[in-house]
C-alpha cells in the first residue's frame, strides 16, 4: 500500500510525490528496500556522500536491502566491484543484476521464445562483459553474425556517447533477421559527471528499425520478481525502490506494484541543474515528473539518512 504523502508533515507534495529530507523520514514504513546501484549507490567511481552511512543505519534497523543493477555483468563481478568501492558485502543482503538475469534466462529459460532460440550467440559487446555467456550448457559464443542464431548485446565497447561505431554490426543483424537480448535496458548511466552510452541504447534503435528484441533487467517484470523472491516474507506493500532513472527504477517499481524513491542528484541531476546533493527546485521536479508516466511515491536529493 503506497504511504500517502499527507501524512508526512512537513514536506510538499510534488506532482503526486513527496519531497523528503532523507530516508530516515520514511524507514518505518518500509521493511525492504531494493536499491540501484550507478546513480543511487556510486557514480561509477566512488560512493556518494553520505551512503555507505545510511546503509549502515538501514542494517541496523534490521531492514532488508536488496541490489538491484542494470549492470550487464553476474553477480561476482558486481560484488567485487562494489567492494573496490568500498560498498563492502555487509551492507546489504542481496544483490541481482540484468546481466544474471539474462544468463539465468539462457541457462533454465521459462518461457517458448527464450527456449526456441538456437545454441549459436554473438556477443556485442566488451569482454569484461563475457561472464554473462560462460558455463551455459546449451549455447556457445560464435565470433561472426553469419554463425550466429542471435545477438547478446551488452553495450559499448568504450564509454562513449556515440553509436556510430556499432551501427554496421547492428544493421547486418537486421539484415540476418537475428533476434538481439538486451542485457542492460538503460540507454546511458553516470560515469562521474558524464552520460555514457549503454545496451539499452543499441536497442532501442535495433528495435526502431524492425528488429526482434528482449530485455532483462529494469523496468521489465521479470527482475522484480527475481528480488521478490530474495527478499521472501517481505510484503509487496512494506517494499521500497529506490532509483534515479524514472524510465527504468520508478517505472518499474510502479509496474511491479511497490512504492518508490526517486534521487534527483544521479540521471537528472543535469535536466534538473543540480549538482550531487543539491535540493531540486520545485518546479523543474514538477516539470520533469509530471512529463511522465512513472510517479515516484518519494523524492530526495540523494541515497541518504
Amino acid at each position: 500500500m503506497s504511504a500517502d504523502p499527507s501524512e508526512t508533515t512537513g514536506h510538499r507534495a510534488i506532482a503526486e510525490s513527496t519531497m523528503i529530507d532523507g530516508l530516515s523520514t520514511i524507514a518505518e514504513l518500509y521493511d525492504g528496500f531494493i536499491l540501484d546501484l550507478w546513480g543511487v549507490l556510486h557514480d561509477g567511481m566512488a560512493p556518494y556522500p553520505g551512503v555507505i552511512t545510511c546503509l549502515r543505519e538501514m542494517k541496523a534497523q534490521g531492514k532488508r536491502i536488496c541490489l538491484l543493477s542494470n549492470a550487464p555483468r553476474r553477480l561476482s563481478a558486481t560484488v567485487a566491484k562494489l567492494e573496490d568501492l568500498g560498498i563492502t558485502r555487509d551492507l546489504y543482503d542481496h544483490v541481482m543484476t540484468s546481466g544474471e538475469a539474462t544468463h539465468l534466462a539462457l541457462a533454465s529459460p521459462d518461457d517458448d521464445w527464450h527456449r526456441g532460440l538456437g545454441p549459436r550467440l554473438y556477443h556485442l559487446g566488451p569482454e569484461k562483459d563475457d561472464d554473462v555467456l560462460e558455463g551455459l550448457p546449451n549455447h556457445h559464443e560464435v565470433s561472426s553474425l553469419a554463425d550466429a542464431d542471435v545477438i547478446i548485446n551488452t553495450g559499448p565497447y568504450e564509454f562513449t556517447e556515440d553509436m556510430s561505431g556499432y551501427l554496421p554490426v547492428m544493421q547486418e543483424g537486421l539484415e540476418r533477421k537475428l533476434p538481439m537480448i538486451c542485457a542492460n535496458p538503460d540507454l546511458t548511466v553516470m560515469m562521474g559527471p558524464r552520460h555514457v552510452l549503454c545496451a539499452g541504447a543499441l536497442a532501442a534503435w535495433y528495435e526502431e528499425q524492425g528488429g526482434t528484441v528482449r530485455y532483462h533487467g529494469k523496468p521489465h517484470a521479470g527482475v522484480y520478481t527475481r528480488c521478490f523472491a530474495l527478499l521472501k516474507g517481505v510484503a509487496r506493500g512494506r517494499i521500497l525502490a529506490v532509483g534515479d532513472s524514472l524510465r527504468t527504477d520508478i517505472a518499474g517499481a510502479q509496474a511491479a506494484g511497490i512504492d518508490s524513491m526517486l534521487v534527483t542528484g544521479g540521471l537528472h541531476a543535469r535536466e534538473l541543474e543540480l549538482a550531487w546533493g543539491e535540493v531540486a527546485e520545485a518546479s523543474a521536479l514538477d516539470r520533469l515528473i509530471a512529463g511522465s508516466h512513472a510517479k515516484p511515491t518519494w523524492v530526495a536529493p540523494g541515497l541518504i539518512w
